[in-house]
């Protein structure tokens, strides 16, 4: 759903709550980082590994967010050509439990990976697995089809069934926040600040 990418993270972690954002470990590779959004397609590699990656970028649809469970952070994953071909392919971009290799050309091309970070060695290409099967992923469960929407503020994880009522709640609360002044703001703040000391006892 194209309209997610209008969607930050910040505010589908408001309305999803914490158990549906990564970690902080992941992040954008390079910067400034475009907000990415779309649907996953998810990956899992054993350690050392990254063969199903590799078999990812050619059937991975256009528009989707390949999101990979990588077996460790000492071999990477992915570099430069493998992302040059995924971009070509159309693919939005990487979210990676795990570390590429080859960030200047990467950064170069423009191509949007967030990932634990780098590291020089490359995985083997050996163990097959299947593809389309939830995995685990900076702390959450995702599974194909589920809308990831990812940027330097973070990743957000939509489950697919419910899609429609966070987009719509997620709208909503970007509209209101558009109408209200900073003043207006401000106003509303510290009133509830102010209630919340004085309910706990707080005296200035």
């Amino acid at each position: 759903m194209s309209e997610f990418q209008q969607i930050p993270p910040t505010t589908l972690a408001d309305v999803l709550g914490r158990g549906q954002v990564m970690d902080a470990g992941l992040r954008p590779l390079w910067g400034p980082a475009p907000r990415i959004g779309g649907p996953a397609f998810t990956v899992r590699c054993p350690p050392g590994d990254n063969l199903m990656l590799h078999a990812a970028i050619y059937r991975a649809a256009p528009g989707s967010v390949i999101v990979m469970e990588a077996g460790d952070t000492d071999y990477a994953v992915a570099g430069g050509n493998v992302c040059a071909v995924a971009q070509r392919r159309g693919i939005a971009g990487f979210v990676i439990d795990g570390v590429i290799r080859d960030l200047g050309e990467v950064r170069a091309m423009g191509f949007p990976v967030l990932a634990r970070g780098i590291a020089p060695c490359p995985g083997g290409k050996s163990a097959v697995l299947p593809l389309g099967e939830p995995v685990r992923c900076g702390g959450v469960e995702v599974r194909s089809g589920d809308i990831v929407v990812a940027d330097e503020e973070g990743v957000a994880v939509v489950p697919a069934g419910r899609a429609g009522e966070v987009l719509a709640d997620a709208q909503r609360k970007l509209a209101k926040e558009a109408d209200e002044s900073l003043d207006a703001w401000e106003a509303a703040h510290r009133a509830r600040i102010d209630r919340i000391l004085a309910d706990h006892g707080h005296l200035d």
